[in-house]
C-alpha cells in the first residue's frame, strides 16, 4: 500500500556550520569573511547557497541583504539601496543572473556595473555529494554513502538538479513509507514504479 505524501514545509538549516563550502564558492566565502566593501554583488545559480552565504554576511557584519534581487524589488528601490550603503552599513545584492540582463534602469546599471561582484561557479562532484547528506539532513532523512554515490553520478551537474531529486526521493519514500534506499533511487531515476514493492 502507498501513501500520499503530505506537502510540508521544512526549514534549511543556515547556521555557519551547516553552510557547504567548496571550491565552487570559495571566492566568494573568502571575499565576504573579510572587511566587506559597501556594495557586493552575488551572482550564482538557483540553490547555490546564494541566501545561505548572504544570511550569514548580513549577520556578521550588520549588512542588509538583498535576496533575489533580479527577481522581484523594484529597480528604484535598488539603486536608493545601493546609494545608501556605506561601509558601516553595507549592502549584499544576491542575483541568479548578471544585471545585464534584467537590469532596465541606466542609473542601476551604472552602479552595479561598477560594484565588486563575486560568482558562485558550478559544483563538483564532490559539492553535489555533500549538497545531497544536506538536503536530505534539512528534511530529517539520513541516507547512505551508496544511495548519495548513486545520485550524484546520475544526475545533471547543477545545484537545482540536487534538490529536485532529493525532493523527488523524499516524496517516493515517503509514499512507499520505506527508507530511500538505491533500489528507490533507481527506480525514481529511471521512472519506473518497481521500487515500491522492492
Amino acid at each position: 500500500m502507498t501513501q500520499l505524501p503530505l506537502p510540508l514545509a521544512y526549514l534549511p538549516a543556515t547556521g555557519v556550520a551547516d553552510f557547504v563550502d567548496a571550491a565552487a564558492n570559495a571566492d566568494a566565502v573568502r571575499w565576504l569573511d573579510a572587511s566587506p566593501p559597501a556594495r557586493t554583488l552575488l551572482v550564482g545559480p538557483a540553490g547555490s547557497g546564494k541566501t545561505h552565504l548572504g544570511t550569514l554576511f548580513a549577520a556578521r557584519h550588520g549588512a542588509t541583504l538583498i535576496d533575489d534581487a533580479d527577481r522581484g524589488p523594484p529597480q528604484e528601490a535598488l539603486f536608493h539601496a545601493w546609494n545608501a550603503a556605506t561601509i558601516a552599513a553595507p549592502v549584499l545584492f544576491t542575483v541568479r543572473t548578471w544585471p545585464r540582463a534584467w537590469v532596465t534602469l541606466p542609473d542601476l546599471a551604472s552602479r552595479l556595473a561598477a560594484t565588486p561582484t563575486l560568482v558562485i561557479g558550478p559544483p563538483d562532484d564532490a559539492l553535489l555529494a555533500r549538497l545531497v547528506v544536506k538536503q536530505f539532513a534539512d528534511r530529517g532523512v539520513r541516507v547512505s554513502s551508496e544511495v548519495v554515490a548513486y545520485v550524484v553520478v546520475r544526475i545533471e551537474r547543477s545545484f537545482a538538479a540536487v534538490a529536485a531529486t532529493v525532493a523527488a526521493l523524499d516524496a517516493a519514500a515517503l509514499a512507499a513509507g520505506r527508507e530511500v534506499t538505491v533500489p528507490l533511487a533507481r527506480g525514481v531515476l529511471d521512472g519506473q514504479g518497481d521500487w515500491l514493492g522492492d
